[in-house]
């Protein structure tokens, strides 16, 4: 008989899983409390005007192999649009263009960061010396560097504090979601060997082209094909556990009986839902309590006329980190999406103040704005976008790996460990190992093979 894999949360890494339970022949069933799929990376319809508007901006990398075969497994990969150079704001200049060069990897984007003109010579060969250090550090070598901060390894290789404020910050806040002197030198050293050095294609960036949500509806129809189920707006109360197995969820609307569980709901939410005897008989949830949070702010901002024509821009220097172009409706409307990470101190403000400090860095990135005020907004504080990667904190994470605590509850979600900083890609490998462990089956894709020249160097 086919098993029954109750799974908890409807998330990137909830959804991997119910994919990946649906491959192997069993039946999942994914039951998520909102009445949509897709945790912090969905849309919302803005109340204030019925437009559909992402949570935040969410990005993927070339690097990211597992979430790039989600797509490819529920046929959205043609919504994804894919951009080589990243765009970075230089007023009074044009914005500088960096994308990879003739030359092979990790070399390929020497020429572009030549022509970045906001940074000087010192600083550049300042930047040049603490890559070549990453890539002589190998991947191996980040465990050294997990209990220090990535500030702490930049200062170490000579970095001064203009080309960290220019250069390493925006890099890094934005795909770590805290600063250098916040975060875990391993997880950034990751950001820069596996998404820029080791390969031409990691870095390169892809955005959806339609809302975040509409990713997700093939997901319902495959779960489905496969005898499963997927329950939205079920309310659970929590996991139920005899003292040796789980034996399913327990709802507002009654049991749901399952063999397994894979709980992939943010940690504070796993807390709430596991009891007292489940935590003590299983080691991997005694330290969700000592997780914290780090949150991301995105503005929407709604012109009458278009102002900025490239697709994105990167704003080095400045409290706001990106721009996105989210295009001009049939009635010239344009709407951009600004993207604010490790954004504690934005969160005791109004959005009143937050749209007049994303407005002056936007009039500084993007002349054709400027005596412009936008014709709508919408500011989204995700108080609890991710965990907090700080050094050490891979001891507080829990591994996806069998043969740990309760047998047939298995663990997903990015902040479980996975190699991963908090993000879409380390969302989904959570999914895909916790469903191999439950089920069996495909696991975690392979990564980018690593390039030649940079193997030659020391990246292995």
């Amino acid at each position: 008989m086919k098993r029954r894999i109750a799974i908890l949360g409807g998330g990137l890494a909830g959804m991997a899983a119910a994919i990946r339970v649906a491959e192997a022949g069993e039946v999942p069933v994914l039951v998520e409390t909102r009445q949509r799929l897709g945790g912090r990376a969905t849309s919302f319809r803005d109340p204030r005007t019925g437009d559909i508007l992402d949570n935040c901006q969410h990005v993927v990398m070339g690097c990211c192999t597992n979430l790039l075969e989600f797509y490819e497994a529920t046929g959205v990969s043609e919504l994804i649009e894919w951009h080589e150079a990243t765009w970075w704001a230089d007023p009074p200049h044009d914005p500088v263009r960096m994308a990879p060069g003739l030359l092979p990897a990790p070399a390929h984007f020497l020429g572009s960061f030549a022509r970045m003109r906001f940074l000087d010579r010192g600083v550049k060969r300042e930047i040049r010396r603490a890559m070549l250090a990453m890539i002589r550090l190998g991947i191996g070598g980040r465990a050294d560097w997990s209990d220090r901060t990535f500030g702490d390894f930049l200062r170490a290789n000579g970095q001064s504090e203009t080309g960290i404020r220019l250069f390493w910050e925006v890099v890094v806040v934005s795909a770590c979601n805290l600063r250098v002197d916040e975060v875990g030198a391993d997880f950034a050293l990751q950001v820069f060997q596996e998404g820029f050095l080791g390969h031409r294609f990691a870095s390169a960036m892809g955005l959806a082209t339609v809302p975040l949500e509409q990713l997700y509806d093939p997901v319902v129809a495959r779960i489905r094909e496969a005898g499963g189920e997927v329950r939205l707006g079920t309310s659970v109360l929590g996991i139920a556990y005899d003292g040796r197995r789980v034996g399913g969820l327990v709802t507002r609307d009654g049991m749901i009986d399952a063999s397994a569980v894979i709980a992939t709901v943010p940690f504070d939410r796993l807390s709430k839902l596991c009891s007292t005897p489940l935590k003590q008989a299983d080691p991997r949830l005694r330290n969700l309590d000592e997780l914290e949070v780090s949150p991301i702010l995105g503005v929407h901002l709604f012109f009458d006329v278009e102002v900025m024509a490239l697709p994105h821009m990167v704003l080095p220097g400045r409290s706001t980190h990106w721009l996105f172009n989210k295009g001009v409706d049939d009635a010239g409307r344009q709407h951009l999406h600004a993207v604010i990470s490790g954004a504690d101190d934005w969160m005791a403000l109004d959005e009143t103040e937050v749209i007049e400090r994303v407005l002056e860095d936007l009039h500084w990135a993007v002349p054709r704005s400027r005596g412009l005020a936008p014709i709508g907004h919408r500011a989204v504080k995700e108080k609890r976008a991710t965990f907090r990667a700080v050094p050490g904190v891979d001891r507080l994470r829990p591994s996806v790996e069998p043969g740990i605590g309760v047998s047939n509850l298995f663990l997903a979600g990015d902040w479980c460990r996975s190699g991963w900083p908090a993000t879409m890609e380390g969302a989904v490998r959570t999914g895909y190992a916790a469903a191999a462990a439950a089920v069996g089956g495909r696991g975690v894709m392979d990564d980018l093979p690593i390039a030649r020249g940079a193997r030659l160097l020391g990246l292995r």
